[in-house]
């Protein structure tokens, strides 16, 4: 009897000592790579699920590989390409999450994996791009304000990743790593023809060190992930969305390089004026 109990509840006694059995096709694998197993809910209770979801991971590796490649390109002084691939990644990072909660495959193996290649494509590949275009004759002041930018992005995404569950979803603590990587990128992308200046290069390694800052600053940042992309929408709407891509294409580096400063320094200024009008109430409470 006690045989049966535990070969039903997936463990052999051996004596004293039980031993869990492992499932069915975890023993035998035809190549030597463990299969993914990973606890979901279903209706409110934990289930063991195989493998993982192979279309939002597709756009996942898509974005990992374009900041892999940003890294080379840069190494191989070709910056125009470096900064768009920089920018492919982040259309596949924005694709990859929506794609995952559309298809309702979202899983914690994708949200780890998709961590790992911002990590790489918004932390590592913009420092390193950037480091590679001006920095690099600043000698210890570059390589330095380039692993701050990575240290920080690495540290901003640990830190969402701790917070996700328990924050206002409209809003990022701190400038997103893609953002932060749109600054860097869209610089080097406006400059890629340039023979930069030391004093440039100060500049420019100064506003790296600040997009780094920011993204492990306690600033909020609007995440517009309150824009309902499946409900209906004014016909203006698209009509202001075609401009958009109009105007972007004009001149895309420097059009870019506007809109990503103007989000990134939208988080301080706000967070200024905020604090203005708090004092002022203070103020106006003592004087009453």
């Amino acid at each position: 009897m006690s045989d049966k109990k535990a070969a039903g509840g997936g463990a052999k006694a051996d004596g004293n000592n039980v031993h869990p059995i492992a499932e069915h096709g975890e023993e035998d694998s035809l190549l030597p790579v463990d299969e993914h197993v990973e606890m979901v809910s279903e209706n409110g209770h934990k289930v063991r699920r195989r493998g993982i979801y192979l279309l939002p991971n597709l756009f996942t590796t898509g974005a990992l590989f374009s900041g892999f490649y940003a890294v080379i390109a840069g190494m191989h002084q070709n910056f125009e390409a470096a900064a768009i691939a920089i920018f492919v990644a982040m259309a596949l990072d924005g694709l990859d999450g929506r794609v995952a909660r559309l298809t309702n495959t979202t899983s914690e193996f994708g949200l780890q994996y998709d961590s790992l290649s911002d990590m790489v494509s918004f932390g590592l590949a913009p420092a390193l791009v950037m480091f590679s275009w001006a920095m690099a004759p600043l000698g210890k002041f570059g390589w330095a304000a380039a692993f701050a930018f990575a240290a920080c992005a690495a540290l901003r995404l640990a830190r969402f990743n701790t917070k996700a569950s328990s924050t206002d979803k409209r809003y990022f603590i701190g400038l997103s790593s893609p953002a932060a990587a749109a600054i860097v990128a869209s610089i080097v992308w406006s400059g890629h023809d340039w023979q930069v200046s030391t004093e440039f290069a100060v500049l420019a390694a100064l506003v790296t060190l600040v997009a780094g800052l920011l993204m492990v600053s306690n600033i909020k940042y609007s995440s517009f992930k309150g824009i309902d992309f499946k409900g209906r929408v004014p016909f203006v709407a698209m009509l202001a969305m075609i401009l958009v891509f109009v105007v972007i294409t004009i001149d895309p580096p420097r059009i870019l390089l506007g809109m990503a400063l103007t989000y990134g320094l939208s988080g301080p200024v706000l967070w200024a004026w905020s604090k203005l009008r708090a004092q002022r109430r203070g103020a106006a409470g003592k004087s009453e």
